[in-house]
């Protein structure tokens, strides 16, 4: 063949092969549209199995709650409305609001936000769709009392009596009034040994800067010292004699500090006052707080009027 016609087939082909790849990009997807999506199912295999930058999968609320469509803000609002003024009683006490108990409800829901917080508002719909309630997010008074029973039925069940050799006497060191007599410092056995160790833990976190030697409390120290603990049945009454207003929050006619098992821990303020600014003021105190967090582990449970009153309920070992 002539240079100049093997010159000119040359020039047809490079025009001619760009226009063929064009189409056959072009067909492929219309004519074996399988293959393009086995082969991207694999190359997505590949990436997932070589540790590449996939999405994690989005947390969703509970199905309970995503088919309420609950409005979490609104419920958020309500909530920082009814936490200082929410209307309720607790035996024959009118009590208004519920920030007093603000550490517990949230360690109890198990939420770590504000009270007034859209956090705090989901995680309490949780614990209502857990707990057979409405699950709006909203702590209302019917909310609020179903926590109360809830911490209620962790308290000691029994009231019985311990004997004599259950019950031993403390050190005049480990009580918030050190000149207490002999038998207002018997505290039953286990108890005792349990409070210890709690104490030991305590003294250990540094972040409540508690004054210790030797991994004791120090004799300058008042935070988690005994305010009381076992109270016969003629004490008690003696109690209830000088301070008659006290009524059934105050000194119970059938009090658990009958079983020896009952502790009195100063948390700040005055010991063991009942004012609403008393218990307001301890409950902010980071031994409370720690006090919340932690009494479980060593088998303590708070009666939840009282910041200062915890209860032996079960055996625990650190």
């Amino acid at each position: 063949m002539p240079r100049r016609d093997r010159l000119n087939v040359g020039l047809q082909i490079c025009i001619a092969l760009p226009i063929l790849i064009g189409l056959g990009s072009y067909v492929l997807p219309q004519s074996h549209p399988e293959k393009l999506q086995r082969r991207s199912a694999s190359a997505s295999s590949s990436r997932g199995k070589a540790g590449s930058r996939a999405s994690p999968p989005l947390k969703t609320a509970p199905e309970a709650l995503s088919r309420n469509s609950v409005s979490f803000d609104s419920a958020a609002t309500a909530n920082a409305r009814l936490q200082a003024n929410l209307a309720w009683t607790f035996g024959s006490r009118p009590q208004r609001g519920w920030q007093i108990y603000e550490p517990l409800i949230a360690h109890l829901i198990g939420s770590s936000g504000e009270p007034w917080s859209r956090v705090f508002a989901t995680r309490l719909a949780q614990w209502q769709t857990e707990n057979g309630l409405v699950a709006d997010g909203v702590l209302d008074d019917k909310t609020l009392l179903k926590i109360i029973s809830t911490l209620q039925s962790k308290r000691i069940p029994d009231r019985a009596y311990p004997s004599d050799d259950q019950l031993v006497t403390i050190s005049a060191s480990d009580c918030y009034y050190p000149e207490r007599p002999e038998e207002l410092r018997r505290v039953e056995r286990e108890t005792y040994k349990a409070y210890k160790r709690m104490v030991a833990a305590a003294v250990a976190d540094r972040s409540l800067r508690l004054n210790a030697s030797g991994g004791h409390l120090a004799a300058s120290e008042k935070f988690l010292k005994i305010v009381s603990a076992f109270r016969s049945r003629e004490y008690q009454d003696q109690l209830r004699k000088q301070s008659p207003q006290s009524g059934r929050a105050g000194l119970a006619l059938n009090s658990p500090h009958f079983t020896g098992r009952a502790l009195d821990l100063y948390v700040g303020g005055e010991p063991v006052s009942t004012k609403d600014k008393n218990r307001a003021l301890q409950t902010q105190t980071l031994v409370y707080r720690w006090l919340v967090q932690n009494a479980a582990r060593f088998g303590f449970q708070p009666y939840f009027y009282e910041p200062w009153h915890w209860e032996y309920v079960e055996k625990k070992q650190e």
